[in-house]
């Protein structure tokens, strides 16, 4: 009796598969046919998942345990300069010392340190990482180190770190050693741009100085050569002012300077500053042309109404006073940038620091065991189907001549 029913069953998946096989049935119902398929290797494809689930299963309970630990840190949400707050007084010079303004989020450039060359060194170097994950060079430590630690920007500004190892200890000493390198890194940096300002500013206070100094010695030859001590009035006035658009115009100029050391054209703060520089100039010349034109019966006193001896002594004067107010607004930049120099580094706020994680944070061994699963699905899908694919091509006798070739130069294909 058993053997009538194995018999009678292996009849109907015989004649399921011979018509599933069938290329003129095929044709018509190709969806109905593949699902028939299907259903007839039914025994095959349950094999195959639990086979391929079976297998994850064993090799999930090998895997070593992962756990992550975490860190934050709260950056400076200003930039690292006393130089603007002084500038800000300084107008003319005020937007140099802001540089630090076109960086968007200040967490964006501390994540680019700490995911930098020296950082990653520095960690790697001091835990022996290319010892411990048996690497070759730097080259392949570096890109694990990166895989591993992970650095991330909320939305409140903070930064959140993490590093993932079987060992929590050494996730949480390797964690809480990049704070600690992210704090070295950024006191070195601030330290060396601030020492870059002030030369910068010292180099252009020496030439203002000189500068000053051959002024103040043109103006008392002058004085011994006419008799003229002073000057006042309106011609002082004006020559004062003429005297203070020049040195702002000279500041401008410098503060285009180094701007352009690290922007482009196009960049808003160089369009601004060129945009003011031309006002000052315009200015300069409207003031130079009213002394010019201005008449004798005027209340100002025209700088061409004065005698030879007096127009000399007047140009001396305002050269001494450009000079004067140029000297004034580069010894308040330097005197910014001494301060910036001496002070550390803006301060990097530890608001959690890592600890020994409780709980692994993988792998992940359900959806491992899963997704085997799936992959064994569809992989024995895929295979029986290729199987009725062909199991039809052999029916006709072009396709079967093509793959009997086939077949002898790739003996091995199960064709």
């Amino acid at each position: 009796m058993r053997n009538e029913v194995g018999v009678a069953a292996d009849d109907k998946i015989m004649g399921e598969r011979s018509i599933i096989e069938d290329p003129e049935v095929a044709s018509k119902t190709p969806t109905l046919d593949l699902f028939l398929l299907l259903a007839a290797r039914k025994r095959l494809i349950a094999v195959v998942t639990a086979g391929a689930m079976a297998i994850a299963v064993v090799f999930t309970l090998f895997m070593k345990p992962i756990y992550t630990a975490s860190a934050t840190i709260l950056p400076p949400q200003t930039p690292q300069s006393s130089l603007s707050s002084m500038l800000g007084q300084l107008g003319s010079l005020s937007g140099l010392g802001g540089s630090g303004g076109l960086l968007k989020n200040p967490a964006d450039m501390y994540i680019g340190i700490l995911q930098g060359r020296t950082v990653s060194d520095r960690v790697i170097d001091h835990f022996h990482l290319q010892q411990r994950w048996k690497l070759k060079n730097m080259t392949p430590t570096r890109l694990t180190l990166a895989e591993t630690a992970q650095f991330e920007s909320s939305k409140d500004g903070m930064i959140r770190l993490s590093f993932k190892d079987h060992d929590p200890q050494f996730a949480s000493d390797v964690t809480n050693f990049y704070v600690d390198a992210l704090y070295d890194v950024n006191s070195s940096l601030a330290i060396t741009e601030a020492a870059q300002r002030r030369l910068f500013f010292e180099k252009q206070l020496d030439e203002e100085k000189a500068a000053l100094s051959a002024a103040e010695e043109d103006l008392k030859k002058t004085q011994q050569k006419t008799g003229i001590l002073t000057i006042a009035g309106q011609t002082e006035l004006a020559v004062r002012n003429v005297a203070q658009i020049r040195a702002e115009i000279s500041a401008h100029e410098v503060e285009l300077q180094g701007l352009r050391t690290y922007a482009a054209e196009n960049n808003p703060d160089v369009t601004r500053i060129a945009h003011e520089l031309q006002t000052l100039r315009t200015q300069l010349a409207a003031q130079e042309e009213n002394q010019k034109n201005t008449a004798i019966g005027d209340t100002e006193i025209s700088t061409s109404q004065v005698p030879v001896g007096g127009l000399e002594y007047a140009r001396k004067f305002r050269e001494v006073k450009y000079h004067e107010t140029l000297f004034d607004l580069l010894s308040r930049q330097y005197e910014a940038a001494r301060i910036d120099e001496a002070k550390s580094a803006p301060i990097i706020q530890v608001v959690d620091r890592a600890v020994p994680p409780d709980q692994k944070s993988g792998p992940h061994r359900t959806l491992i065991v899963v997704g085997m699963g799936l992959v064994g699905f569809f992989l024995s899908c895929a295979w029986i189907m290729l199987q009725g694919a062909l199991s039809r091509a052999k029916q006709q006798p072009v396709l079967a001549e093509k793959l009997q070739l086939l077949h002898s130069f790739f003996p091995w294909l199960p064709l």
